[in-house]
């Protein structure tokens, strides 16, 4: 499923401390971008503890629990995870990877919030969750009359909120300033190919274990970084950190450009260094310029007025890199009166592909 309309973590909390209490919520949205760590945070919110069950693991028995002789009758008795004599949020992880006989388990408790003849403690709330088809992960259909039974919503990554987040749970520094630098870098799409790939658990990971080796503290060498980099994030994300890493001495680099007391570097084994510069400073192009020029603060005139003169000075050290400054990619774009200006000034640019 892939619904017409994203929310982020903020507004996905809203939706679930008005709507979850009395309808079941499913969270749509890739690996990795904190649908878990949401939910344990909306449970903490409204003071109920939080029990989560994986559905890619679980039997229908875990469900509804084996029977019991009683005289001579029998009834199921619910397994006691679930069997709880106070309201709690039961969250129901990865719904829509387990199989179909444990999903017809799951259409009583979702809908009627019962299990056999138990029942929900008053006040209990149902979540579900799981990742779409397109996202490469285990997924299996879900039957009509299930989605029916629940209040649908996908979930998008936010930068700022995840470093908000990130700073309140005290992640690594250089994770916290690199994603500052670069917030388009926070997630991408999972690959069709075997490898990691950037998400907002992914970046978590890189961060504790940088804090685990000392990483600040102590010097690493950069064949460390490097195995600590491209096993956690995106290989592209990875070799742009670790070129971040290499500049943390002169870490107001690009500021220093932009005011004109420092220089693109230059030489060829900086070449890293000046990818990743050049990278940033096209993302705060793309961030800190209007998309109307009618619009520009003073600020912004004088970003303008710098930048041309910056990928003037790029091209002819690297003309590749100039390139890429004003390519079009996925995701923002530079306005397109920037880019007719650019143009204007270095006709030799105009081969990027920014034919729109």
């Amino acid at each position: 499923m892939n619904l017409a309309y994203s929310v982020t973590q903020q507004e996905l909390l809203e939706i679930l401390l008005n709507i979850s209490p009395v309808r079941p919520v499913f969270i749509w949205g890739a690996p990795g971008i904190g649908k878990s760590a949401l939910v344990e945070k909306f449970a903490n919110e409204v003071g109920l503890p939080c029990i989560s069950l994986l559905g890619s693991q679980l039997a229908p028995e875990d469900i509804i629990g084996i029977p019991q002789i009683k005289g001579d009758t029998s009834e199921f008795l619910p397994p006691k995870m679930i069997a709880r004599k106070e309201p709690y949020v039961l969250f129901l992880d990865e719904l829509n990877a387990c199989s179909q006989e444990v999903q017809k388990a799951f259409y009583s408790l979702i809908h009627e919030r019962r299990v056999g003849e138990y029942h929900l403690p008053e006040g209990s709330i149902v979540i579900g969750a799981g990742n779409r088809s397109q996202d490469g992960a285990i997924v299996k259909t879900m039957s009509s009359a299930l989605i029916n039974r629940m209040f649908h919503v996908q979930m998008t990554a936010n930068t700022d909120q995840w470093l908000t987040w990130a700073y309140e749970n005290h992640l690594h520094p250089w994770v916290i300033e690199y994603i500052t630098q670069r917030p388009d870098h926070l997630f991408s799409e999972p690959p069709k190919n075997e490898e990691p790939y950037s998400t907002p658990r992914s970046w978590h990971m890189l961060s504790d274990a940088l804090v685990e080796y000392g990483a600040g503290d102590n010097k690493l060498p950069e064949s460390v970084l490097r195995v600590l980099a491209y096993g956690c994030i995106s290989p592209q994300h990875a070799g742009m950190f670790l070129a971040y890493t290499k500049q943390l001495s002169n870490r107001h680099l690009l500021s220093d450009i932009i005011k004109g007391t420092a220089k693109w570097p230059s030489k060829p084994e900086d070449r890293d260094i000046l990818y990743f510069t050049a990278q940033s400073f096209r993302a705060k192009l793309i961030h800190e310029l209007p998309q109307s020029k009618q619009k520009m603060n003073k600020e912004a005139q004088y970003l303008d007025h710098r930048a041309k003169a910056l990928i003037k000075e790029l091209s002819q050290i690297n003309h590749e890199i100039a390139q890429m400054v004003v390519s079009a990619q996925e995701g923002d774009m530079l306005p397109d009166w920037f880019l007719v200006e650019v143009i204007r000034d270095l006709p030799r640019l105009a081969n990027t592909g920014n034919n729109r």
